[in-house]
């Protein structure tokens, strides 16, 4: 059993008991969090493709933690000018557990 959702302007691919890092929800730490953005499901012999999305269907996830990702640097410099900057980057996110897929 699969579904599709999207969060974050992103489209993820999830199952029960999948552990994602998504795009930073407004959510605490162990909070419930419910996806009604589902545009298909799989249960076993059947496959739904949501028109755009699958009425009735959402997905529950658990918000695990709120974090930010490795730093990037990102370097700007302009030859013969005497010019150069460094900027650094960190990404937040947020990790859930699916918990249940319903539909």
């Amino acid at each position: 059993m699969f579904a599709v959702i999207e969060t974050g302007g992103k489209q993820y691919k999830v199952q029960e008991g999948d552990i994602l890092y998504i795009e930073k929800l407004d959510v605490a730490d162990g909070d419930k969090v419910v996806f009604d953005k589902v545009y298909a499901l799989s249960t076993g012999d059947k496959f739904t493709v949501g028109a755009p999305v699958v009425d009735g269907a959402k997905v529950t996830a658990t918000a695990v933690k709120n974090g930010k990702g490795k730093k990037i640097y990102v370097l700007k410099y302009k030859s013969k000018k005497n010019e150069k900057k460094k900027i650094g980057h960190r990404q937040p996110y947020t990790k859930i557990q699916i918990e249940k897929i319903e539909g």
